[in-house]
């Protein structure tokens, strides 16, 4: 079956919980249509880059499922009728990495970063 990431932002307004049911909302469309979410992560709410529907703020979440495409096309389909999410991102990936996103990690155990060159 096809492996895909899901990422998407809801309104800041919300409470973690509700942020959180959304997340469980959309699994279960998954699940009742074929697909199986192996990992679901809350990120929390971030500051975006620009305003989305007059929002600066909003709760960020991702899922990481195996589905079939007409499973993940109504899952979609449901997230941008549903008023409390802003926007929506599907990959299709070859395969899930292990652990957690980069999200989840802590700065510390990214690594180090290149050093900037200044001329």
């Amino acid at each position: 079956m096809p492996q895909y990431e899901h990422v998407f932002i809801s309104r800041q307004d919300l409470s973690n919980a509700q942020a959180e049911s959304l997340v469980e909302h959309f699994s279960t469309v998954l699940a009742d249509n074929g697909g199986k979410v192996v990992e679901s992560e809350y990120w929390g709410v971030k500051t975006m880059a620009y305003k989305i529907n007059k929002n600066r703020k909003g709760h960020y979440a991702m899922l990481k499922s195996d589905a079939p495409s007409a499973a993940v096309q109504e899952m979609e389909r449901l997230m941008r009728i549903h008023d409390d999410v802003m926007r929506v991102l599907t990959i299709k990936v070859d395969a899930h990495e292990e652990g957690p996103s980069v999200q989840m990690q802590k700065k510390d155990d990214r690594g180090e970063r290149r050093e900037r060159r200044r001329d």
